[in-house]
């Protein structure tokens, strides 16, 4: 057996063993407990060989689309908050040296606060979940904690809370996960499984209690998240002269593929070569949504620039029309490059060969409730070489908070139902029961990861710094204010 194959079959997604006994399961974490202490997770001392966080990107910007580096940059630059959400692959990189319990769930590898939010379930109820997969993979659990409760600390600096709130708000964030991580532990698998926030019972899911203000920006945020569909879609992102709808340019935002092709020779092989990805794609939905999909025709595509980490990624939006041919019945979806996990790096390859694959899978494994139209592919691009792509709806009732003008109360109850959804995730794959012996009844675990979230975001300014130097310097070229 290669020591690859060892490692593509330590990071699929095993089963539990199938009768481990719950006093087992306890031991198990109890056991984990004493060999990592909880106290422990507090530790993060960046050593002199640490590596340069400014190369690891430039590193990672070397698969991506060259044009649109500097507008990476340029939006990782604009704040420590900014540069953080950017930064998934340093912050595993420093994640690796860190202590470990051994137990092992569907990671999302990036799960910052901004990574979650609202979006539409199958059955057309406002659900709030993580929403970002691109670095999910098999992996420790604390991890994800870690990032969620840094996350929470610099977002906390940017909106210049005082030091005594932010403290207030990360603990309670890291609380809430612990606190829900029990409850699902006396729960039954399928209860686990079953579990969402909806929009509307936030407060008896999670036990946040939302002031008369909080609830009202609520159902503001809900109500704009509903104008987030198709239709809506259609008129921010479309034309329609003559019956035929058509993607509008916006460069270097939204490029539609005929600018992209600008007539050349190759503009209808193209074309083709996409409808046989197309129709690949189809391939990997359950049969019913295929005779959905089918009541479709895609009539555009449009390169698509999206969030500040993905830049550079190669993310396309489709434009498809019902068959009512009035254009009146669209449906967009993004195809979103899938590459490496940013995890890979320290915990191995992933089970699946396709990139897409592994994040349709993980996003499956962790989400309650999950968009109907989700599945991969693997295509040519335009270069000829063969890239993984995952594909899902672009607009589907999906709203996301406005961190930068939240009030201290309103972000950590924002934490809190964050941390809550974590635990949901992570209990879907992971053994509960042993995480929750893990981290006891106490406080000792929360304070610990407070510690360590104030020690990375002091990381994070500095590496934030770091590459607003390598912009000055000319190292690296950055497009502001895009």
């Amino acid at each position: 057996m290669t020591r690859t194959t060892v490692a593509r079959r330590r990071n699929h997604a095993q089963p539990l063993d199938p009768a481990p006994g719950r006093t087992g399961q306890i031991s198990r974490g109890k056991a984990a407990r004493a060999q990592v202490p909880r106290s422990s997770n507090a530790d993060f001392r960046p050593g002199p060989d640490r590596p340069d966080p400014v190369a690891l990107l430039e590193q990672q910007g070397q698969a991506r689309v060259p044009e649109l580096l500097p507008l990476r940059y340029g939006r990782m630059a604009s704040s420590p908050f900014a540069y953080f959400r950017g930064a998934a692959l340093p912050m595993a990189s420093d994640l690796a040296g860190t202590p470990r319990s051994g137990l092992v769930v569907q990671a999302c590898g990036d799960a910052h606060l901004a990574n979650f939010g609202l979006f539409a379930s199958p059955e057309r109820h406002l659900v709030f979940d993580i929403n970002d997969f691109d670095e999910t993979l098999p992996g420790p659990w604390e991890w994800d904690v870690k990032r969620l409760a840094a996350s929470m600390e610099v977002a906390g600096r940017e909106n210049d809370y005082p030091g005594k709130v932010r403290r207030r708000i990360v603990e309670a964030t890291v609380a809430a996960y612990r606190d829900a991580m029990h409850g699902f532990a006396g729960q039954g698998s399928l209860s686990v499984w079953y579990a969402h926030a909806d929009i509307n019972r936030v407060e008896s899911v999670t036990g946040v209690r939302l002031s008369g203000s909080q609830r009202r920006s609520l159902a503001r945020a809900a109500a704009k998240a509903r104008t987030k569909d198709n239709l809506g879609a259609l008129g921010r992102f479309a034309v329609v002269a003559d019956g035929e709808a058509r993607l509008k340019a916006e460069p270097p935002l939204v490029v539609p593929l005929r600018d992209l092709l600008d007539g050349s020779d190759g503009a209808p092989g193209t074309r083709e070569q996409l409808g046989n990805v197309f129709r690949a794609y189809r391939d990997t939905l359950d049969a019913d949504r295929r005779i959905l999909l089918d009541r479709y025709r895609l009539v555009d595509m449009a390169r698509k620039v999206v969030g500040v980490g993905s830049v550079g990624t190669r993310s396309w939006m489709l434009l498809l029309v019902g068959d009512t041919g009035d254009g009146g019945d669209p449906l967009f979806l993004q195809a979103k490059e899938a590459g490496r996990s940013v995890l890979e790096d320290y915990l191995g390859p992933s089970a699946f060969d396709n990139g897409g694959q592994r994040v349709v899978v993980g996003q499956r494994l962790m989400q309650a409730v999950g968009d109907i139209f989700l599945g991969w592919v693997r295509a040519p691009g335009m270069d000829g070489r063969a890239r993984d792509f995952y594909l899902r709806q672009l607009r589907d009732w999906k709203g996301s908070a406005e961190v930068e003008t939240m009030a201290p109360k309103g972000m950590q109850a924002y934490g809190e139902l964050c941390g809550w959804t974590l635990a949901r995730a992570h209990a879907r794959s992971g053994d509960r029961v042993a995480i929750a012996a893990y981290l006891g009844k106490g406080r000792s675990f929360d304070v610990a990861v407070r510690s360590f979230a104030e020690a990375y975001a002091d990381q994070n300014e500095r590496d934030h710094r770091a590459l607003l130097d390598a912009i000055a310097s000319g190292r690296i070229t950055a497009e502001p204010g895009v």
